[in-house]
């Protein structure tokens, strides 16, 4: 079974995601990683994923999806259940991952954490970046610098109050449908983001 990823920005989905992910021996897909690994490889999808970060543009819905192809095809088992973060964020990118899902013969549910438009805000105003690793910490992280690399521990660029309402509005237009969507056809695991990320990690696992 894959599993995917659903959340307004601030919501612990990343962090689950991977926790999720270990637990269950799961290969996980975020789709900016996959991008900037993508764009190190000497390989035709490589140097595509290149040329288009280097021209500063978005990467079209199409070759998203054949980054997702890609990723499944090299699994280290065709078995191998995959954890996806970031992906679909709307309707067409939705309809076009299901649709290669199904291709696959990949079985897949979703997993939404849910979380209040005001709490996430808090959130995200809040968090902070390793400047090395780019492992993100939240708010309630005390510490200066990273647990994993000692790197120092940065805010976002684009976590200002302005960018974060922007983003959140962006979730509310574009995501909730796709959301609403797979709930109605049975197809989402809902899960409560408040609360330390032990008792959500607890709440994840007793529902999948």
């Amino acid at each position: 079974m894959d599993y995917t990823l659903f959340g307004i920005q601030g919501s612990g989905k990343g962090t689950q995601g991977k926790i999720l992910g270990e637990k269950i021996g799961a290969a996980y897909f975020e789709t900016g990683g996959e991008l900037r690994r993508l764009a190190k490889e000497d390989s035709e999808l490589g140097k595509k994923v290149k040329s288009i970060i280097e021209a500063g543009r978005l990467v079209p819905n199409e070759v998203v999806m054949e980054i997702v192809e890609n990723f499944i095809k090299h699994l280290q088992k065709p078995e191998q259940p995959i954890v996806f973060d970031g992906i679909p964020r709307n309707g067409r990118q939705n309809d076009s991952l299901e649709a290669l899902l199904k291709k696959n013969g990949r079985e897949y549910t979703g997993i939404y954490f849910e979380l209040s438009r005001e709490e996430a805000e808090n959130r995200l105003v809040k968090r902070r970046i390793c400047s090395k690793c780019k492992t993100v910490f939240p708010a309630f992280y005390s510490e200066k610098d990273c647990e994993k690399c000692h790197g120092k521990l940065v805010t976002r660029a684009d976590d200002n109050a302005d960018s974060i309402r922007t983003r959140i509005e962006i979730f509310y237009k574009e995501t909730l449908p796709v959301i609403e969507s797979w709930d109605k056809n049975g197809r989402m695991i809902k899960v409560n983001g408040v609360g330390k990320i032990e008792s959500v990690t607890q709440e994840l696992l007793s529902k999948i």
